[in-house]
């Protein structure tokens, strides 16, 4: 008995351990599955390209801040030398100099490359802030996009359901005799374009889930979640909006290096300190010296001009963005809003001719089941409620992609 006791425990830790990864697997793709537009966001940004090269440039901007806040604008650098006369008149003659050189800051640069070291931290950050914003209306647009095509394929195969429980009973009253064969052969029509309707939507479902799946790099969740509308009264800012801030970052960015251009009217001066120790002949006891050089290089116009120039028209091209980026979000928001609004009426609307459809279906189901109608009346009544439902589905979901896109345009994050 201890032994079958002992093998039935065996078994069902044998067992366990074998069912653990298949829980494990499927526990995860629950977990996958039950995500909302925020974590698809997250998932997204994880796989973008250019948020690693962000990483880089911030990097790129930290490296710079330190070298602004350095007490030189480069690294010093020592020079080393040695002269004596060993391979001519051999008197013992020797010298040995070390330089110790280090470039001197410009009046005014120092402070001009601080400020534009930090607008380029500034501005990439705020370039991060709007990059996940640009993803983030592709996923609204792709989100929506599933939640369409879910619901037709949702509707196309209650379309289909219904037609073979249509052809069914025509079927049936068929050989009865109730019905000609035309009626069966309507039947049999409307099931065969409903299964063809089906395999369509089928398709765009896919289609769409794989778009999705793209973006996020997971499966497409089951359940696909509304946003929570932002007020409409709020009105886009520098400091809500991520288009707006990155390119107001931007021009403050270019015109801090206008700045640095401006100041930095020459190369860099440099200070040395010489000291030469030497001695004229062997007889001669060595002598040490120290000395000071400083060097001053000449300013060059067509230099200063090409890089003012050329700083200028990157100010000036990061002004028309910003300008340009102003319109923009104006131009959507107001566009959003009125979408919006045109979505919640078509709504309206399409539910009252959903109800007035549905009503009519089923009083020409009633009548058809009395014999009262024909195959014919009934196929068409059932068709416009079919074209009533599928429209209210288009509209509810229209309704909510236009919340989204609202979102979008006043700059809110899922």
């Amino acid at each position: 008995m201890a032994r079958g006791i002992l093998r039935l425990v065996g078994n069902t830790l044998v067992c366990a351990a074998a069912l653990f990864p298949v829980l494990a697997a499927l526990a995860a793709d629950a977990g996958s599955q039950a995500i909302g537009l925020a974590s698809a966001l997250e998932q997204a940004w994880r796989l973008h390209p250019q948020a690693a090269a962000l990483d880089a440039r911030d990097a790129e901007a930290q490296a710079a801040r330190e070298i602004a806040g350095g007490l030189t604008p480069e690294p010093g650098a020592i020079a080393i030398g040695s002269r004596n006369d060993r391979w001519n008149r051999d008197r013992g003659q020797q010298e040995y100099e070390v330089e110790l050189a280090t470039p001197l800051w410009l009046p005014g640069q120092k402070a001009a490359r601080e400020d534009a070291a930090a607008s380029q931290i500034d501005e990439v950050a705020a370039k991060r802030v709007a990059l996940r914003w640009e993803l983030a209306g592709e996923l609204r647009e792709a989100w929506w996009a599933l939640a369409a095509a879910r619901n037709a394929r949702a509707l196309a195969a209650r379309r289909v359901d219904t037609a073979r429980a249509l052809e069914s009973d025509v079927r049936r009253r068929f050989r009865a005799g109730d019905l000609s064969r035309i009626d069966g052969n309507l039947a049999q029509s409307e099931v065969l374009a409903a299964e063809a309707e089906l395999i369509e939507a089928e398709a765009n479902r896919l289609q769409a889930e794989q778009v999705l799946r793209s973006l996020t790099g997971a499966s497409a969740p089951v359940d696909i979640g509304e946003e929570s509308p932002t007020p409409i009264a709020v009105q886009p800012t520098a400091a809500t909006h991520p288009l707006l801030a990155a390119a107001i970052a931007a021009s403050r960015s270019a015109r801090a290096r206008t700045t640095v251009a401006a100041e930095s009217r020459r190369a860099a001066p440099e200070l040395a300190l010489r000291v030469v120790r030497e001695r004229g002949d062997f007889a001669e006891p060595y002598a040490n010296s120290i000395g000071v050089r400083l060097k001053i290089p000449f300013s060059s116009g067509a230099l200063v001009r090409r890089d003012t120039a050329a700083a200028q028209a990157d100010a000036s091209q990061a002004d028309a963005e910003m300008l340009r980026a102003r319109t923009r979000v104006e131009l959507e928001t107001e566009r959003a809003r009125r979408a919006l609004a045109a979505a919640w009426r078509q709504l309206a609307m399409a539910e009252d001719r959903r109800a007035l459809a549905a009503d009519n279906l089923r009083l020409a189901e009633k009548a058809f089941a009395l014999g009262e109608s024909d195959l014919s009346a009934l196929l068409r009544i059932r068709a416009a409620a079919f074209d009533a439902e599928s429209f209210y589905d288009r509209q509810r979901v229209a309704r909510a992609a236009a919340i989204s896109r609202l979102n979008q345009a006043l700059g809110a994050l899922p």
